[in-house]
């Protein structure tokens, strides 16, 4: 269970590297194909097209194929997306290749957690679904260092290829661990597969009795019609789980999370510090965010969802504020004389918020959205949530330079600001604690409504 859980959140690993590698390179990128700020805004986003589509795609082979068949399918992607960038001869060239890489961010976004929580006992789910954002964040770490140590041994020009390329190595290995793990049994039974999935789950369980309850859980949600394909999806129903993943996606994006990640050495810079010590100022808050995430997964289980998210929400309020307020006053009151102080203060202020990000929201999302849609629609229910998340990264994402450009940092920083209070806001009067629930008994638990001409044989439904 556990070597199945940390093989799939490898793709998490690579999912991080992707997200942040084009920080350090979208500077060169720019001056070897002589970009215009707006050409470099599209080529750094077509990365996030192509995961917005393969978040939007992959729910269906997740359900029809099997979540380990589309795993592997990511792993080819992250291939010849990283050989595609480094060898890139055009700017279009490196455009399709970033887009290519970023279908298999996207699909990574919706199976890594779906299979890792139903390889994963209730007791323990929260941890290993967590193992996806830790390997996030590392990705995100691995890519910061990355950065900074060829920029130091690698001539310029070329820099930037050997910091896209360098993500081969990571998405070789993914595919060469992923034959020694197994197909999840609630997948293999949904397909008909009953002696397949009992033999799986008697692999993963740690006693032949827990294995004979994860089996009986199985057959009695099929029997209801779980994980049948022909459910309809946008129903009365589903409304309440469909807008608890929305929001929380909405909410991930709207701290800025992914917009400081991209442009992390840029916004060093604009505050003052030099090239090189942006750079390590960035592995920095690489390293919080590893720290923080790993102290989130070591209590996810015990404090539950709700009181991380309002952990984390109060962090984002008090780390968005002092960013607001800081950039305001260099930008307006010292028209923009920005020094050595200055970048350690933003550098810290950035620290709180990576932090706050990664014990709250960034610990949760994954694991929250995996949880709460019933069987017989969590592939598209992990897509819709995946589809919302890399939506608004393209958007902050998009929008952060300009609005530094146009306006400063600290209007960009209080949209941010703003957003969290709602937030907070939607965690303390919507947001319900999934901690601990089998995820079979999780319509329950929410209230949701079945109707019943959702009710399909499953085994009739594939033609059985």
């Amino acid at each position: 269970m556990i070597r199945s859980a940390v093989v799939a959140a490898v793709g998490g690993l690579i999912f991080g590297f992707d997200t942040a590698v084009i920080s350090g390179a979208e500077e060169q990128i720019q001056q070897a194909f002589g970009l215009s700020d707006a050409m470099l805004g599209f080529t750094v986003t077509t990365a996030l097209i192509g995961t917005i589509i393969g978040a939007l795609i992959a729910g269906k082979p997740a359900d029809r194929y099997g979540r380990k068949k589309v795993l592997y399918v990511i792993g080819i992607l992250y291939v010849i997306g990283a050989i595609g960038s480094a060898l890139a001869p055009t700017a279009e060239t490196l455009m399709v290749f970033r887009f290519i890489g970023g279908l298999g961010v996207g699909a990574s976004s919706v199976c890594a957690p779906i299979y890792t929580a139903e390889v994963a006992p209730p007791a323990n789910r929260g941890k290993l679904v967590g193992l996806v954002q830790f390997n996030i964040v590392l990705g995100i770490l691995v890519a910061y260092a990355s950065n900074a140590v060829i920029r130091s041994i690698v001539t310029e020009d070329h820099a930037w290829r050997w910091m896209l390329g360098v993500m081969v190595v990571p998405a070789a290995i993914f595919l060469l661990l992923l034959p020694t793990v197994p197909e999840t049994p609630r997948w293999l039974a949904a397909d008909g597969q009953w002696d397949a999935a009992e033999k799986t789950s008697r692999r993963l369980c740690t006693t032949p009795e827990e294995a004979d309850a994860q089996m009986a859980e199985i057959h009695s949600s099929l029997e209801a019609a779980e994980n049948a394909p022909s459910v309809p999806f946008f129903t009365r129903g589903h409304a309440k789980v469909i807008l608890l993943a929305v929001a929380i996606a909405f909410f991930n994006q709207m701290s800025g999370i992914n917009a400081i990640l991209y442009y992390a050495p840029r916004v060093m810079q604009e505050a003052g510090a030099s090239a090189n010590a942006a750079y390590l100022m960035s592995v920095a808050v690489g390293a919080v965010n590893l720290i923080a995430t790993m102290l989130a997964l070591t209590v996810i289980d015990k404090l539950g969802r709700r009181k991380l998210m309002i952990i984390g929400s109060i962090g984002y309020l008090i780390s968005l504020g002092f960013l607001t307020g800081l950039m305001f006053y260099y930008e307006k009151v010292l028209g923009g004389a920005f020094s050595s102080t200055s970048s350690v203060l933003v550098l810290i202020g950035l620290m709180v918020f990576i932090a706050a990000h990664a014990f709250g929201q960034g610990s949760v999302i994954w694991v929250f959205i995996s949880e709460i849609f019933p069987n017989r629609i969590r592939g598209r229910g992990q897509s819709l949530g995946s589809l919302t998340h890399w939506v608004f990264a393209a958007i902050t994402s998009f929008i952060f330079p300009p609005i530094i450009g146009a306006f400063g940092g600290g209007a960009a920083f209080s949209i941010f600001f703003i957003a969290m209070i709602g937030q907070l806001i939607w965690v303390l009067k919507v947001m319900p604690e999934t901690k601990g629930v089998p995820l079979e008994e999780m319509e329950a638990k929410l209230g949701l409504t079945h109707d019943p001409r959702d009710t399909v044989d499953p085994l009739a439904a594939r033609g059985h």
